[in-house]
């Protein structure tokens, strides 16, 4: 029993004050923060996006050729059409024109006279 109250008195004692020390780090006991993404699968990722738009890029500005393309095609289409509708209607001109009974008329109006002959048209064909 006296080693005890001896211990508790040397417990209690004030003890002077010693230089002070930085303390030594004591050992965090947190995990180390992990990262979501590697260095290279944020790498791999970065790339992958960089493609990604690029792609979209070569899409969209093929899209856009593809669309200016079709509208000179229908451009033209029309065109050709409005020659074709402008053809048949001369062609039908030149077919009015070239009537025996008309020549024959103009003709006659101009003094020449034409007694028993038989009028024929010549065609270009061979």
């Amino acid at each position: 029993m006296a080693l005890e109250q001896v211990r508790s008195y040397q417990v209690q004692q004030p003890v002077q004050p010693e230089r002070k020390k930085d303390p030594q780090p004591k050992p965090t006991s947190q995990p180390a923060k992990k990262p979501w993404f590697t260095r290279g699968e944020k790498v791999l990722y970065s790339i992958g996006i960089v493609m990604i738009a690029v792609m979209a890029v070569i899409v969209v500005s093929f899209s856009s050729s593809v669309d200016s393309l079709n509208r000179d095609v229908q451009q033209l289409n029309t065109q050709v059409q409005e020659v074709q509708s402008q053809n048949n209607s001369l062609q039908a001109e030149v077919q009015e024109l070239s009537n025996p009974n008309r020549i024959l008329t103009i003709a006659e109006e101009n003094g020449l006279n034409i007694r028993h002959a038989e009028v024929r048209q010549a065609n270009n064909t061979p």
